[in-house]
């Protein structure tokens, strides 16, 4: 059974507080955009699982894999027996697209349907948390305003359909561990929610991403790449997650094309929205 995982971006993060048990509560909007892996996903031909994965290099062990996860917390639930899993990675990892989260989620639905089991989405979105915090919103793959540490999941109806998007993905890649331990948690001056109800073109200076000013110090150029593309003519744009891509919004993917040829980054595409 084969799907094709997509990433996601974030539009604004506001980091609100730091939790008891070392994690933080955030508020965020996961946005769903085309950029896509390849995950297959068929009965055995073993006597245990096996993954193969294509595509960039992935360095992680084969049972730390989110994908073999997944499988292990559904054959550990419904009993399921062996699997051969293929994935085929597209979407760059340490960019804040969630794409380790998204194959994992993935899993799970193909899982589900291989198998024939009939859990719900909200039963599947309980295993995905278990995984990843971002993992079961890729459950629902929709729009939607993530609070808690990105688990609490509630739907929105911003929508960018119409816009085009440059996402670019520079060399540097920032650890999640080292972005959160430089930021200041703290509530947000404006309503998310609001916020997104404007037009995008009025985003700009209300819509935030909190990692961008401890991450632009620690990583210059990342900064440097968002005054970029922000110069090439879009309409919002910002770092996604934790870092490191950097997307722009622009009214036409023809706007979106010239600024990727003007930025030169060979690691970035242009999304229809």
């Amino acid at each position: 059974m084969l799907r094709f995982p997509n990433a996601k971006i974030n539009l604004g993060l506001n980091i609100v507080s730091r939790r008891a048990d070392g994690y933080h509560d955030i508020e965020t909007v996961f946005y769903p955009i085309g950029l896509r892996d390849v995950l297959e996903i068929v009965k055995g031909k073993h006597n245990d699982a096996t993954l193969t994965t294509y595509g960039r290099a992935i360095d992680c062990p084969t049972e730390k894999n989110l994908v073999m996860k997944a499988y292990r917390a559904m054959q550990k639930e419904y009993g399921l027996p062996p699997v051969d899993i293929f994935l085929q990675k597209n979407i760059p990892d340490g960019a804040g697209l969630g794409g380790g989260s998204a194959d994992a989620s993935t899993a799970l639905l193909i899982l589900n349907d291989l198998f024939n089991i009939g859990a719900s989405n909200e039963h599947l979105a309980t295993i995905a948390a278990k995984l990843g915090a971002d993992c079961p919103f890729f459950i629902y793959n929709r729009p939607m305003l993530a609070t808690g540490i990105g688990d609490i999941l509630s739907d929105t109806e911003v929508s960018l359909k119409g816009k085009s998007l440059l996402l670019v993905k520079p060399s540097v890649s920032v650890p999640t561990a080292v972005a959160y331990s430089h930021v200041t948690p703290h509530k947000s001056d404006t309503d998310l929610q609001e916020t997104l109800k404007l037009d995008v073109t009025e985003w700009e200076g209300l819509l935030k991403n909190d990692f961008e000013p401890s991450v632009f110090a620690e990583y210059p150029k990342l900064g440097q790449l968002k005054e970029k593309i922000k110069n090439c003519g879009t309409v919002y744009a910002s770092m996604s997650g934790s870092g490191s891509s950097i997307f722009g919004i622009f009214e036409s993917a023809n706007m979106s094309a010239e600024a990727k040829e003007k930025i030169g980054i060979a690691d970035s595409y242009v999304i229809n929205l």
